[in-house]
């Protein structure tokens, strides 16, 4: 198992669990009863990695093994199951970039500011103390705004 361990990249709880749970079919044993993995299995077990990793359950996994075995009438089936975890995953890629973004967008301003390009200014807390006249109050921000009792 060390051996199939090393080429499938799961570690021996996950590949013993996998196995255990009956997600790798057919699975041969030598004569001191230690599981024998062929190359099909390996190739399979890397697959359910990338299942594992696109957020399929083991639940899923099972049924998607079961449409696997009843051959190719069961291919759209599988192709629909695919496709709700892609557009879960684009939409994770999404995230993703969208938080990239921010993270580059504020790596460039902190750069502007130690070079002295730019000031410094913060969400949490105005930059300017502003007095409170007739009129006004703070908001719950703390900014100075026109008092609605006049």
């Amino acid at each position: 198992m060390k051996e199939t361990c090393a080429r499938t990249g799961m570690n021996y709880e996950a590949l013993k669990f996998y196995c255990n749970e009956g997600l790798v079919p057919n699975l041969q044993r030598d004569e001191h009863n230690h599981r024998v993995f062929t190359e099909h299995d390996i190739a399979w077990l890397q697959g359910l990695g990338y299942l594992r990793r696109c957020g399929m359950g083991i639940s899923e996994m099972k049924r998607y093994m079961q449409l696997c075995m009843a051959g190719p009438s069961s291919i759209p089936e599988r192709k629909r199951m695919l496709g709700v975890k892609r557009e879960a995953l684009l939409a994770k890629l999404a995230e993703v970039n969208e938080t990239i973004a921010y993270i580059d967008d504020k790596q460039r301003l902190y750069d502007d500011i130690l070079a002295g390009r730019a000031e410094y200014h913060s969400n949490l807390f105005p930059t300017t103390v502003q007095p409170i006249g007739h009129g006004q109050r703070k908001n719950w921000n703390g900014l100075v705004i026109a008092s609605s009792k006049q």
